[in-house]
């Protein structure tokens, strides 16, 4: 590991090291297999781990994406029963999302087939990063589905003048004017570089850095490391903008997004060969500003949203907040070594392991109210493993690399 890593750090130490990998087991255990939907994709989990209904309910796209992901680590890791979440996620993707017409893959499906077939650029990015972790472990449809991601990318959704996606197009390609959003943009930067250390094909990490550059570098850095969420065609920032999905497009400011960002600008950082100066700057700065601005004093955890001024709007606590708080501790401590980084990386597991995680049934909290009371206002129960296993895996390994391409290199790690 990096030398700048103090010699008190918790990822040192083999208890930490294994309770660490016990949460991770344990959310492996929670979703496999019962969120298996026999008629594709995945089930909702209730709070006690069942699905939350077996009714013909409507599924994202981004939720088989990152159960494909989950289980190619899981996979990797050697864990038995991976390969089968991995195929019908695969399945669902390439034979129920993909529009075999109209090209692209629609937002959600249901038992009879599209739900609701618009082209949304954050599924398309997850999509992506499902190819690239799938063809780590040799997915006989990777090849095929990370070259057809990739030309949809690349002609629909690139605008290369701006050097970010659009957001949005209807079934049938007419775009959706007026938006663009740097959530989609965040998570495709994720799968670029997951697709470049896959394929080594340069052209996925250039699109990565530019829009790193213009979301980050500029952007954010106009606002003092703070991430505005909302733009228009221009990429000026909108200020005013309000969407009733509250749950992928909240207003105001995200601090969570300012964490992920912190991780993915020094992954990004290092897999360019450490030459933009501005990334170390950066994440510094993003993970500074979300601790100091954040972080609510009184109760703990991250305030889901701010307004301009800096004071909490939406002030539920949710998981994934956390989780890119604690894998951006680890990537600052790795990198940038301190006892700030140090001490921040410990505040977010100590609330995590006393409030977060459902000691009585099983999984993570996915939402609590501002006092730490578990609620159900945004997310219906239990749906997602992506953030909070990545948040348990990230500290195991070098922050080097995306975490499939770690696992890969460093299999004693675990």
């Amino acid at each position: 590991m990096s030398n700048k890593l103090r010699p008190e750090a918790w990822v040192k130490r083999p208890y930490h090291r294994q309770w660490l990998k016990d949460q991770a087991n344990a959310l492996f255990d929670f979703f496999q297999p019962v969120a298996i939907n026999p008629k594709g994709g995945f089930y909702d989990l209730s709070r006690e781990g069942r699905p939350l209904t077996t009714e013909n309910v409507p599924r994202g796209i981004h939720a088989s994406a990152r159960m494909v992901h989950c289980y190619a680590m899981g996979e990797l890791l050697g864990r038995p029963g991976s390969a089968d979440m991995i195929d019908h996620g695969m399945r669902a993707l390439w034979r129920k999302h993909r529009d075999e017409k109209n090209g692209g893959y629609a937002w959600q499906i249901d038992d009879e087939g599209i739900a609701d077939g618009s082209k949304q650029g954050y599924g398309h990015a997850f999509v992506m990063l499902a190819a690239a972790s799938a063809k780590t472990v040799n997915h006989p449809l990777a090849d095929r589905m990370l070259e057809d991601i990739t030309e949809i990318i690349d002609t629909k959704f690139w605008d290369a003048d701006h050097g970010a996606i659009a957001e949005e197009f209807s079934e049938y390609w007419q775009p959706a004017p007026g938006y663009r959003g740097q959530n989609s943009n965040m998570h495709l930067t994720e799968a670029l570089m997951a697709a470049f250390e896959v394929t080594g094909e340069r052209h996925y990490l250039d699109k990565a850095e530019r829009i790193a550059d213009l979301i980050i570098n500029r952007r954010a850095r106009e606002e003092a490391f703070r991430v505005s969420e909302h733009f228009d065609e221009q990429w000026a920032v909108d200020r005013s903008y309000y969407h009733p999905n509250e749950m992928f497009r909240p207003a105001g400011t995200t601090p969570g997004h300012w964490l992920e960002w912190t991780r993915l600008v020094l992954q990004l950082w290092v897999l360019g060969g450490k030459k933009h100066d501005w990334m170390p700057e950066a994440a510094r700065g993003l993970f500074y500003q979300s601790m100091l601005l954040g972080w609510d004093r009184k109760h703990g955890g991250f305030f889901y949203t701010l307004d301009w001024n800096n004071v909490p709007d939406k002030t539920s606590k949710l998981w994934w907040p956390l989780c890119e708080g604690a894998a951006a501790g680890h990537f600052l401590n790795y990198h940038q070594g301190t006892a700030l980084n140090e001490e921040q990386y410990r505040k977010i597991w100590n609330f995590i392991a006393n409030t977060t995680i459902d000691r009585d049934h099983g999984g993570w909290h996915e939402e609590m109210t501002e006092d730490l009371t578990p609620s159900n206002s945004l997310f219906p129960g239990k749906g997602d493993i992506y953030h909070a296993l990545q948040a348990c895996l990230i500290p195991l390994y070098p922050a080097e690399g995306s975490l499939t391409r770690m696992i890969q290199d460093n299999p004693e790690a675990f």
